[in-house]
């Protein structure tokens, strides 16, 4: 049965963002994710975690300028110290709210010229990252093109390849089947390829990205299966963008042992 967690980025945006923690936890969740923490004090997130009996499992590095466009800063060449920056905030919020790992976004490359030079930038600053703090586990993710456009990571046999060729004990792939589906399809024989270096999973319906139920291009309770079956410990993170209110939503979620009204478990 898959460990679900909650995106509280996409999910419960019902209620302002501190309050979506007694929510997710009121349903049933005991894991939980958060795009970009970093407007939120560190001890507030952690009481909230805290008094709802939930672990944070992941977060992701700053994005840089999100309203400039901007989708991360691993990439981009002659922008090392802005990384950094941003790298030491993310390892500051993960301290804070014991959360495990990092995803760490790479972002666009505006001209295809340029590739090459982001793509040894970007492997660069995963190799001190993960030499920076052995202890945790850092995580890179392909977007698709559709709603990244330039991204500099697209698949995920690209980030195979950059995590074979960086060598870090603790650098991973993180999964998504969303951005898989979008991408390359085929998505049986390149799940069980890539699980051995895949760490975390991510999914929605596609293609609206809404909840993953019946009708959509994926056949998830297939999927959860055969990461069953092929031993997939790791959590699963519902990152998706619910239709009407995520209450109303969540019947898909029954038989993972989520609830669609709120109850007394916080």
């Amino acid at each position: 049965m898959p460990r679900l967690a909650a995106n509280l980025t996409m999910m419960f945006n019902e209620v302002e963002f501190l309050d979506r923690f007694a929510l997710a936890a009121g349903v049933g969740f005991r894991g939980v994710e958060a795009l970009f923490p970093y407007a939120w004090p560190c001890a507030e997130i952690k009481a909230r975690l805290d008094d709802c009996g939930l672990e944070m499992v992941l977060i992701n590095t700053p994005p840089g300028d999100w309203e400039a466009g901007e989708r991360g800063l691993a990439a981009i060449p002659g922008g090392e110290d802005r990384f950094r920056a941003a790298f030491e905030m993310a390892l500051d919020y993960a301290e804070g709210l014991a959360v495990p790992q990092i995803h760490i976004m790479a972002g666009q490359v505006p001209d295809a010229t340029e590739f090459a030079a982001a793509e040894a930038v970007f492997c660069e600053n995963l190799a001190w990252a993960a030499a920076r703090t052995p202890g945790l586990r850092f995580l890179i993710e392909p977007l698709n093109h559709f709603d990244v456009p330039g991204y500099l990571l697209s698949r995920n046999a690209q980030a195979a390849r950059l995590i074979a060729e960086i060598g870090a004990k603790n650098l991973f792939l993180q999964y998504d089947f969303y951005h898989a589906q979008l991408m390359d399809g085929n998505l049986t024989r390149g799940l069980v390829e890539w699980l051995p270096i895949i760490r975390h999973v991510q999914f929605s319906g596609v293609p609206e990205r809404h909840e993953p139920d019946a009708g959509q291009e994926i056949n998830y309770p297939y999927f959860f299966d055969l990461l069953d079956d092929e031993g997939y410990d790791g959590w699963m993170a519902c990152e998706y963008h619910p239709r009407v209110t995520t209450l109303e939503g969540l019947d898909w979620a029954k038989p993972f042992g989520i609830s669609t009204l709120p109850s007394d478990r916080v």
